[in-house]
């Protein structure tokens, strides 16, 4: 083999080797990324469910005050009929003397 030949085989020795270092660095870093995007994607599924948890809650405590609302509005409701029903004979006897003439 001449000279030239046994530059050319070196040279191709010497990148193979250098492919080959750049590969098992390759081959190390993707348990590492594979590793930082699963933590990512664990992160972001516990945020979303978090976030969902939180409106779960809220719509839950929205209807809960509701209904405790229109609870107390028919209370008060009732309260106002029972009122109402206690003075309509006043208020009849007084509408009716007015139209009369009386008061």
């Amino acid at each position: 083999m001449n000279e030239k030949n046994i530059q050319q085989v070196l040279e191709i020795e010497k990148q193979a080797a250098e492919m080959q270092e750049k590969a098992k660095r390759d081959a190390q870093e993707i348990p590492v990324k594979a590793e930082q995007e699963a933590q990512a994607l664990i992160a972001k599924a516990k945020a979303d469910a978090q976030e969902e948890a939180r409106k779960m809650i809220a719509n839950a405590q929205s209807v809960d005050s509701s209904s405790g609302v229109a609870a107390g509005m028919a209370s008060k409701n009732s309260e106002f009929e029972t009122l109402a029903k206690k003075n309509f004979d006043k208020a009849v006897a007084f509408v009716l003397e007015r139209v009369i003439g009386r008061a």
